[in-house]
């Protein structure tokens, strides 16, 4: 029993639900079947629209005034294209669109949806075509008004130039009745034109608006140009280009190298030209004139500054010039000198190959340096060769290598004027060096020392042996620079060892003694002081002075304490 309520209530839930699922998909095979009735409605609306074309009511327009062979032709064609369209074409649409229709009231959306879009695509192509044929109907319908409304305009700017024209006469001398014959053309096509609305050539009028619009805009090119042209091609130009050839000839009389400038030829070319725009003005026909003109001055301009230029560039060359030639002139003079004293140089002094192959290459290079300069002054002198700003460069080119050559020389003599200077110097160095060694033994023979330690002969004979290699290094030819300083250096760092050690010895002797006779005050004073200054005077009298002193102030200092101070003070005193 309990089993069976269950099932009851499974069956009627299953019931439930299967209504509610076909009530669910009816619904939104509902609201799907009626968007793409809208859809069908509104292409219904579009493919009556097409059907209800205004352009029977234009065609009716056209009718009314067809008077030319013309316009009937392209009447009778407009008719076709029309009868094509709703004959054909828009009763296609219509079968097209009842085949949508039958296709949704069979449930095939799928089909419907298709046929949908090829429909939407045919009303697009229709109305086109439709819209199309409107728009060449209406080029022809509304052209009178159109076309007025432009005329309108262009009569006005005609008025505006012709009122500017008539204000400006003088302004345009000798081209006054050409100008006002161009006006009488223009107002003839403005009658054309009316004769054209009148008789309803409505296919001519674009030409004719056309061919005023031209005209308009050729007129307002005259009336804006015209003066400027007569101003630059009949006054300015050709005072700017006397102005030239009085300069250009001038400056050639003073030697001024200008055939590169070619201005005899351009002034030609540039009077060809501007008697060509002046006949070309006679027709009006003004096309680039002002720009070749505008062009022509800046050329003439430009030449001016060429004129400048080449003023600054021959002062300038010529500073340059003398300058270089100065210079010149001493670097072959002083060249010359070097290589007439080589000989002689290379016999005094033991000169490096590099050095001597320097001053070769410096007189090679100087011999190509004058050959250049030979040639330079060969196109200076020929006026026609060469403009001076070019031989400012080549000058300028030439000083560098010059002031290189210099360089290089001065490298060279330097190196054997340091020698020259060397010799000089080791000249000088020997008579010190000699000085210097005889007051070392005069202090010797001033102060009778007991003994003179060997020591100090060796060294008296090193340093005389030096010497005596200075002599025979002065003495060679060549002269070794390099040997030569190295035995200066020798025989004077020995000398001066020589006369310091000199001098040591006879403050220590000299000390020592008096440190001996200041002891003696004492000796029967202090027991075994007599002793000690015995010793020290036995160290003396061998030639021993530093032991002696020692000796001497140590024994002293027990007596007086600061003795060796004192004494130090004494004998710096009494020295």
């Amino acid at each position: 029993m309990f089993m069976d309520k269950v099932l009851l209530i499974m069956i009627g839930v299953f019931v439930i639900c299967v209504i509610l699922v076909i009530i669910v998909l009816h619904l939104l095979q509902r609201s799907k079947t009626k968007r793409i009735k809208k859809e069908l409605e509104e292409l219904e609306i579009e493919k009556n629209k097409l059907d209800s074309s205004p352009i029977i009511p234009e065609l009716a327009k056209v009718e009314s005034f067809l008077n030319n062979e013309k316009l009937e032709v392209m009447y009778n064609e407009w008719t076709e294209r029309l009868k094509k369209i709703r004959d054909e074409e828009i009763p296609k649409l219509t079968d097209m669109l009842i085949d949508c229709e039958y296709s949704l009231d069979q449930g095939d959306y799928k089909t419907t949806i298709y046929k949908i879009a090829k429909l939407e695509m045919e009303i697009y192509k229709v109305r086109t075509k439709s819209d199309f044929l409107l728009g060449e109907i209406k080029e022809i319908t509304t052209s009178e008004e159109r076309s007025r409304k432009i005329i309108t305009a262009f009569k006005v700017r005609f008025r505006n130039y012709y009122q500017y024209f008539e204000e400006h006469k003088s302004s345009y001398p000798e081209y006054e009745e050409i100008i006002k014959n161009q006006f009488a053309l223009i107002s003839k096509q403005f009658e054309e034109f009316e004769t054209i609305m009148e008789q309803n050539e409505y296919t001519e009028v674009n030409k004719i608006i056309k061919v005023i619009e031209d005209l308009l805009k050729h007129m307002k090119v005259v009336i804006e140009e015209v003066p400027s042209i007569l101003l630059l091609a009949t006054s300015v130009l050709p005072k700017k280009i006397k102005e030239v050839e009085e300069t250009y000839n001038h400056m050639v009389k003073a030697s001024y190298p200008l055939d590169y400038l070619n201005v005899e030829y351009n002034v030609e070319e540039a009077n060809k030209k501007i008697n060509d725009i002046l006949d070309r003005l006679k027709e009006l026909n003004l096309e680039d004139s002002l720009f070749e003109l505008k062009v022509l001055m800046d050329y003439f301009d430009s030449l001016f500054n060429d004129f400048e230029k080449e003023k600054l560039a021959r002062f300038n060359y010529n500073d340059a010039h003398n300058n270089f030639k100065n210079k010149l002139n001493k670097m072959n003079g002083l060249v010359n000198d070097v290589f007439t004293q080589i000989a002689q140089l290379k016999a005094i002094y033991n000169l490096k190959e590099e050095d001597v192959d320097t001053l070769k290459n410096v007189k090679d290079e100087l011999k190509v340096l004058n050959d250049n300069y030979k040639v330079l002054v060969e196109h200076t002198e020929n006026n026609t060769a060469f403009a001076y700003s070019k031989l400012l460069k080549e000058i300028e080119t030439l000083t560098l290598k010059l002031s290189d050559l210099e360089e290089k020389l001065n490298t060279s003599l330097e190196a054997i004027g340091t020698m020259k200077d060397d010799e000089v110097r080791a000249r000088q160095q020997l008579e010190d060096i000699k000085k210097i060694l005889k007051e070392a033994k005069l202090k010797i023979r001033d102060y009778n020392l007991p003994v003179i330690p060997n020591s100090y002969y060796t060294e008296l004979k090193e340093a005389q042996s030096a010497i005596r290699e200075i002599v025979k290094e002065l003495d060679k030819k060549p002269i070794t620079i390099n040997v030569l300083n190295t035995r200066v250096d020798t025989a004077r760092d020995l000398v001066l060892k020589f006369y310091s050690k000199t001098k040591e010895m006879l403050k220590l002797a000299a000390f020592s003694e008096m440190a001996i006779v200041y002891g003696n005050r004492y000796r029967s004073s202090y027991e075994g002081l007599n002793e000690r200054l015995n010793m020290s005077e036995q160290l003396f009298y061998k030639g021993n002075y530093q032991k002696s002193l020692e000796l001497t102030i140590n024994v002293l200092n027990r007596i007086e304490p600061g003795i060796y101070e004192r004494l130090t003070t004494y004998y710096n005193e009494n020295r």
